[in-house]
C-alpha cells in the first residue's frame, strides 16, 4: 500500500491495524520511550493525556460543541483554499502533484463534513473568511515552491495541535469526538508526509520548526519541548533522550493560540 492509498483508507472506517502500524510515524518515535514499568503503560499515555486537558462541563450544550466545530471549520477553510489555490497556481512540483491533490481532497471533505455536522446540530456554519496567504506581503507561497511547502507544514502542524487542544471540549459528545479525532489522525499523516517532502523527520524534536521554516512560523512550535505528561516528567522514568521524549507527543494548542497563528493569514 502506498502513502496515497493509506490517506484514503484513513478517511474510511476500513483501515486495518496492520496498515496503521506500518505507516504511523509517531509510533516509531514512541518506540524510543521503552518500558514505563507495570503501573504506567505506553498504551495508557494518550488516554491520560486526554484526561489532563481542559475539563468540559458535565452537561455540555450543543452550542459549545457547535462553537468548537466552527473553530475547526475556520482552520479547515484555510487549508482547503490554500491547497486548491496552490494546485491551481502551478506552484506544486510535478513529483508531488498527486500527494497534494490527495491532501486537498481530504481538506475539502473536512470542510463539507464540518458544515454538515454543524447544521445537523442546529447551528450555522461560520462563513469562510478572506485569506491572505502572503501574510501582508511576508510570503509568496504560490510563486515559490519552497515557501508553499513551508506554509503547508506550518498549517498541518497547527491543525494537529489544534484538534488535540479541543478534544477535551468534545469528550461528552461521543460521535462528534470520534469524528474530530479521525480528522486529527488524517491531519497528523498530512503533517508527517509534508515534513518528509521537505527533508525532515515526520515528527517534531523539541520546539524546532525545522530547517527552511520562516521565523514567523515559530508560534506553531512553541510548547512542543514539553516532557511532562500525565503529571509525570517522562525523562525520569525512561533512559531515552529528552529529545526522543519530545518527538513522541504533539502538544495541544489552545483556541487563542491557534487563532493568533491563523490571524496572520485572515484578511477580515
Amino acid at each position: 500500500m502506498n502513502f496515497l492509498d493509506l490517506l484514503d483508507e484513513i478517511s474510511t472506517e476500513g483501515l486495518d491495524k496492520e496498515s496503521k502500524d506500518q505507516f504511523l510515524d509517531r509510533k516509531q518515535a514512541l518506540s524510543k520511550i521503552g518500558s514505563f514499568g507495570k503501573n504506567l503503560s505506553l498504551a495508557a499515555l494518550p488516554l491520560g493525556f486526554l484526561a489532563t486537558m481542559t475539563k468540559p462541563a458535565k452537561a455540555q450544550s450543543s452550542q459549545n460543541v457547535i462553537d468548537v466545530l466552527n473553530f475547526a471549520l475556520t482552520a479547515e477553510y484555510l487549508e482547503a483554499e490554500y491547497y486548491q489555490t496552490g494546485l491551481d497556481s502551478g506552484v506544486v512540483q510535478s513529483n508531488y502533484q498527486s500527494l497534494f491533490e490527495q491532501i486537498n481532497m481530504h481538506e475539502q471533505s473536512h470542510v463539507a463534513f464540518l458544515q454538515e455536522t454543524i447544521t445537523s446540530l442546529g447551528g450555522t456554519p461560520v462563513e469562510k473568511p478572506t485569506f491572505d496567504y502572503t501574510a501582508g506581503g511576508m510570503f509568496t507561497p504560490f510563486e515559490d515552491p519552497a515557501q508553499f511547502l513551508a506554509l503547508s507544514q506550518a498549517f498541518e502542524d497547527t491543525g494537529v495541535r489544534a484538534y488535540k487542544g479541543q478534544a477535551g471540549n468534545l469528550i461528552n459528545s461521543d460521535a462528534v469526538l470520534t469524528a474530530a479525532l479521525r480528522i486529527h489522525s488524517v491531519e497528523a499523516r498530512h503533517a508527517s508526509q509534508v515534513r518528509r517532502v521537505r527533508g525532515l523527520e515526520g515528527w517534531i524534536p523539541f520546539d524546532n520548526r525545522g530547517e527552511g521554516m520562516p521565523e514567523a512560523t515559530q508560534p506553531v512550535y512553541e510548547g512542543e519541548a514539553n516532557t511532562v505528561h500525565c503529571h509525570c516528567d517522562v525523562t525520569t522514568i525512561t533512559d531515552v533522550s529528552e529529545e526522543a521524549v519530545t518527538e513522541s507527543f504533539d502538544e495541544p494548542l489552545t483556541r487563542e493560540e491557534v487563532l493568533a497563528i491563523l490571524s496572520l493569514f485572515i484578511a477580515n
